[in-house]
């Protein structure tokens, strides 16, 4: 069983639920942005640092910016509880800058707690505000976006990009490297480094996968699936059922393409 810890942050079984179910909701495509926005924060980042959001309930979309700072947009939308309840905050570290929704602590529950990568805590305590992120990420500063019910798409970046999800879709475009994860969602991620510096996962438990590579890529691949289907502009061997792998170029890292009921589909984009 895939532990969801180990895709995005620690989370219960009830926030993850409620979560779920919020995710049904249209997004808009372009998200908040000046003058609709509840919160805004701009500042530098250092390039190949990294400007991380983090949410719980609410899509979160990037896109290039225009000049060198980060932009940061947030939205807030409630049904039955007051936006006013949930903060956002900002935190500065040695790794770039992370932001967080945060909502309001739960009687004998752990507190939330903003921090870097999987650190920290975060749950809605049942909270049914939804905070929308949009943010606009100079070239050469990494972008992550992580949230519990939500889309994460990132346009025309020119970073390194990576979303992780429990439900929800990512869709990626970058002259970079990109990775991605969800339980329950598709991908569609577009890389433009053609050797990659590292091992790059795509991974759904229930959703399509869809990766595009330059043509030139050197690398490693391995395509699995429990039940659906495969195909590739690259040619694949399957190594076992439902397991297909290739080496494109001379080799190199690894880019892991699966999903357990869904199709798996490597593209050449260049």
């Amino acid at each position: 069983m895939l532990k969801v810890n180990s895709v995005l942050m620690r989370v219960s079984a009830l926030v993850f639920a409620a979560a779920l179910a919020a995710c049904g909701d249209d997004d808009d495509p372009t998200g908040p942005g000046p003058g609709d926005a509840d919160f805004e924060w701009s500042g530098d980042v250092a390039q190949a640092l990294a400007i991380e959001i983090k949410g719980i309930s609410g899509s979160i979309t990037a896109s290039l910016a225009a000049g060198d700072q980060v932009e940061v947009f947030a939205l807030k939308e409630g049904d039955q509880d007051d936006p006013s309840t949930v903060t956002i905050e900002v935190l500065q570290h040695a790794g770039g800058v992370t932001i967080c929704s945060m909502y309001p602590d739960a009687a004998g529950q752990p507190p939330n707690v903003c921090a870097p990568g999987l650190d920290g805590q975060l749950s809605n305590n049942e909270n049914d505000v939804e905070v929308t992120f949009s943010v606009r990420v100079p070239a050469g500063v990494d972008f992550v976006g992580r949230t519990v019910a939500g889309n994460v798409t990132a346009s025309g970046l020119e970073s390194d990009a990576f979303a992780y999800i429990v439900a929800g879709s990512a869709d990626i475009s970058t002259t970079t490297i990109a990775a991605a994860q969800t339980v329950s969602g598709n991908i569609d991620v577009t890389i433009g480094e053609s050797d990659p510096d590292r091992d790059l996962v795509f991974s759904t438990v229930s959703g399509d996968v869809a990766v595009r590579v330059p043509a030139d890529t050197n690398a490693g691949v391995r395509a699995t699936f429990v039940t659906g289907t495969v195909s590739s502009d690259f040619p694949l061997t399957e190594t076992s059922p439902g397991v297909w792998e290739a080496t494109l170029g001379s080799g190199g890292n690894l880019l892991s393409l699966s999903t357990v009921t869904g199709s798996v589909a490597l593209r050449s984009g260049g």
